[in-house]
């Protein structure tokens, strides 16, 4: 067998960057390998223009190295990234192999600057200042340009179904069993809702990352051995806002990432809603209440060619487990660490990214899915018309209304275990000691018409957003 290119998306290892790439290709400027290392230089330069901020320390920048400071992030490109990667791997530009990626961005920055800079670059820092830092300005705009819209894509087309179909009734189950009807949009409405709570959650929890840079073991000790009379804190305080991100004052050499771990769990939340959506979707697909628009061309089932599966809500919720999986071990384990520091979360993080791509599959196999389902309204309100027996809970409700202790009696022993007719229900009202208007009443009940107000809780929707 001849061997694809390793750049070939057909031989890539995962599935996210080979038959998903596509879909995942808007988290790659946040997520690969390249935006870490970009990101890094970033932390760097920009620290290194901090440094000649602060009063009492002897570095002077000129504008043009500032500018050119500036310019090493935006310009950032893939010769600058293998640069980097043959410094860490192999040496190069007459540095030995530095078998550590941090080090060989430093050196990097070595080869861009003028040589009076080099003693300053990395100045009192800890690989970790640098990295919490970058991983930070990395995750914070991927859930913010990326996720978060798709997310509210979802929410959007789900209002838009409530709103759409806010009075087609239809059977509600619960414990599986024929139970108060509902409607199709009040049921949709329910998700958007909720979806839109969880999107704040992420949205708190992006606003709330937070970052450290305070040395070695969180001292600032080499910074004050240095310069014992500039406040290292304040700088660090000022830096790190500067980059966007809360300040964590108090750590060992890492960041504690409670913050990132409020994030990931945050991200459950919303995977979590959207799972059992896409679980009740499938279900209203098997039992006809939903039909699914055919694409041409499209292959439903290898065998049947009627079939149309439920692909896309499939497709999310396994990517969706997969997503919540990472997301539960990545919060468990970045937030420990053996004493001061250990390695182990390094390699751990390394994956944020992956997991991110698997909510990103989910969402956008969500919206795939739901931009092809249609309400069955023939089939819902046939089926609906079929169960007269969901009628009971208003006939039982109303009687003791009027005083009656033996309601719910009366209409279990018509009901239970036996298949009625709404005639049976009006032989029963024919037999009751009430007023005529009442029985007038009971005798316009209808299974289809027993929704209460769930049209007017959509415009719930409207108060919420």
């Amino acid at each position: 067998m001849t061997e694809l290119p390793r750049a070939d998306p057909l031989s890539a290892v995962s599935p996210l960057d080979g038959r998903y790439a596509g879909r995942t290709a808007p988290l790659s400027p946040y997520a690969s390998e390249s935006a870490l290392m970009r990101a890094r230089v970033r932390v760097e330069a920009e620290y290194l223009v901090a440094l000649a901020d602060t009063e009492g320390v002897d570095l002077t920048l000129s504008d043009a190295e500032r500018a050119d400071l500036g310019s090493l992030a935006e310009e950032f490109d893939a010769e600058d990234a293998r640069l980097i990667k043959r410094l860490e791997t192999e040496g190069a530009e007459g540095y030995a192999a530095t078998n550590h990626d941090v080090k060989a961005v430093e050196y990097f920055l070595r080869t861009e600057t003028p040589e009076r800079l080099h003693p300053w670059i990395h100045f009192g820092l800890t690989s970790e200042d640098v990295n919490n830092l970058a991983q930070r300005v990395l995750v914070k705009p991927a859930v913010e340009a990326v996720l978060v819209p798709a997310i509210r894509e979802v929410r959007d087309a789900l209002a838009e179904m409530a709103r759409e179909y806010r009075d087609t009734p239809m059977l509600a189950r619960t414990h599986g069993q024929p139970a108060t009807p509902t409607t199709f949009g009040k049921e949709m409405a329910v998700y958007a809702s909720r979806l839109g709570r969880a999107l704040g959650r992420v949205g708190d929890a992006t606003e709330g990352l937070s970052g450290k840079l305070a040395g070695a073991s969180g001292t600032y000790a080499a910074h004050v051995a240095a310069y014992p009379e500039v406040d290292w804190p304040a700088v660090s305080r000022r830096f790190v806002t500067s980059l966007g991100l809360d300040h964590t004052a108090l750590t060992t050499q890492v960041n504690p990432c409670d913050d990132l771990a409020e994030l990931f769990d945050a991200l459950r939340g919303v995977n979590n809603v959207l799972l059992d959506l896409d679980r009740d979707v499938w279900l209203y697909v098997s039992d006809r209440y939903l039909g699914q628009e055919s694409e041409a061309g499209e292959t439903g089932s290898s065998t049947m060619p009627h079939k149309v599966n439920p692909i896309d809500f499939e497709n999310s919720e396994g990517n969706l487990s997969k997503a919540n999986a990472d997301l539960t071990f990545l919060a468990d384990y970045v937030t420990t660490s053996r004493l001061q520091r250990d390695l182990s979360d390094s390699t751990v993080k390394r994956n944020v990214g992956a997991a991110l791509a698997h909510c990103l599959i989910g969402y956008s196999k969500t919206g795939d899915g739901l931009a092809k389902v249609v309400p069955n309204e023939q089939v819902m309100r046939e089926e609906l018309e079929a169960t007269p027996e969901i009628v009971g809970e208003a006939v039982q409700t109303v009687l003791r209304r009027e005083g009656d202790t033996a309601a719910y009696e009366r209409v279990k022993e018509l009901t239970r275990g036996r298949q009625v007719t709404l005639d049976d229900f009006r032989a029963l009202f024919d037999d009751l000691d009430v007023d005529e208007s009442v029985r007038t009443e009971l005798r316009a009940l209808t299974p289809t018409g027993y929704t209460g107000i769930a049209d007017e809780l959509v415009d719930e929707l409207d108060d919420e957003e």
